[in-house]
Formats: C-alpha cells, structure tokens, sequence
C-alpha cells in the first residue's frame, strides 16, 4: 500500500492554511506547515505575475526542506481598475493594512462603478517545488462581481466582497466545503493532484 503524499505547506497565512488544510483530508494528502517558517529568510514576492512569485516562492523554500513544498500566489483581479489589485492583494492598501482596510480601498475605488464595471475574479497560481527543484505550476480561477459592501462572516482577504454568481453568495457567506470545490485556490490544488496521481511512487526525486 502506497504511503500517504506528504506536502509541506508555505505560508504563515491562516486562511490559506485552514483552506488548504480541509483539501488535503478531503484528498487524504498529509499536510505539514514548513519548520520554523517565521526564522527562514523570506521569500520578496516582488514579480509581476501570480506565476513567478509562486514559482519562486516554491522553489526558495524548497531549500530549506526535505519534501514537496507547496506555495502559492493569488490575489484578485478588477479588469475595471486595470488588473488591480491583482499581485498586489495582499499588500493593496499599505503592508500593514487589515483585511478590512484592503476591502474599504477597493470599494472605494469601485463606488462609482456598476454593472459590468464590478467584474473581478480570483487567480491561483499553486508551484510545486523539491530541494530547490521545480516540479509543476498550475493555475485557476473563478468569476464574479464586486458586491457594493461586506456581506458574510466567514473566509478572508475579499471574501466577503466577492460575489459568486453560481451560487448566488459571498465567498464569505458559502460553506468551506462549497469554497473548496469551487474557488480558484481549491481547483488549483486539485490540478496539482492530477500531477501527484501521475507519480506511482509518491515522490518527485
């Protein structure tokens, strides 16, 4: 019986774990957080694609340990407002803001638009990465529209902004498990796990 996939995972972000942790039971993965994250010399993610920063954020922290590492980069993407905040998510209203600051900057940037005007969608772009090696990138993403204020208490980032039509709520408002089938972040992974299935042995060396 083939042992189960281990993946190390990172990010100090606690939603991305949280997401990532619920896939990786559903899927059976063994998901670990990478040792004394905080202490390893961090990864500038200063490149203007979701693509390379993932890809090289993956591949940095691959050095530093024994396994698959997992990274990704994501953000939201306003056609409207020339692609932004896009690579920028995290840090669209300062590199301190809150998630409440970063969703009170984009509805201001975006009260005076309407119909069309308010169609965004979220980018993952998820790299898979050993001992400084690249083994894959894959991406996906979901559509939506930009509501005109929060809605929602659960999920993070702009989750409670964004609008999914298919299921006529926030992604604040639906349930981990819906998020996970349908979000950019969680059909990402599962491109990855195509690539996991690919590999009989369990291993990328």
């Amino acid at each position: 019986m083939r042992e189960p996939i281990r993946v190390i995972l990172a990010t100090s972000n606690p939603g991305k774990l949280r997401e990532y942790s619920v896939l990786a039971d559903e899927f059976g993965i063994e998901l670990a957080l990478l040792p004394d994250f905080q202490k390893i010399p961090s990864f500038e993610e200063s490149a203007p694609t979701f693509a390379e920063n993932a890809a090289g954020k993956s591949l940095h922290y691959s050095k530093y340990a024994p396994g698959i590492v997992l990274a990704d980069d994501s953000g939201l993407v306003v056609p409207a407002l020339g692609g932004a905040p896009g690579v920028h998510s995290a840090r669209y209203a300062g590199p301190s803001a809150t998630d409440g600051d970063r969703v009170r900057k984009l509805l201001r940037e975006m009260e005076a638009m309407e119909g069309e005007s308010r169609r965004a969608r979220f980018v993952c772009v998820t790299a898979l990465a050993q001992q400084g090696r690249a083994i894959a990138v894959v991406s996906d993403f979901a559509q939506g529209t930009i509501t005109k204020e929060p809605r929602g208490m659960d999920g993070f980032g702009y989750d409670p902004v964004f609008f999914f039509e298919q299921l006529g709520r926030t992604y604040a408002e639906i349930t981990r498990e819906e998020k996970n089938k349908y979000s950019h972040r969680g059909k990402a992974f599962r491109k990855a796990l195509e690539i996991f299935a690919a590999h009989n042995s369990g291993t990328f060396l």
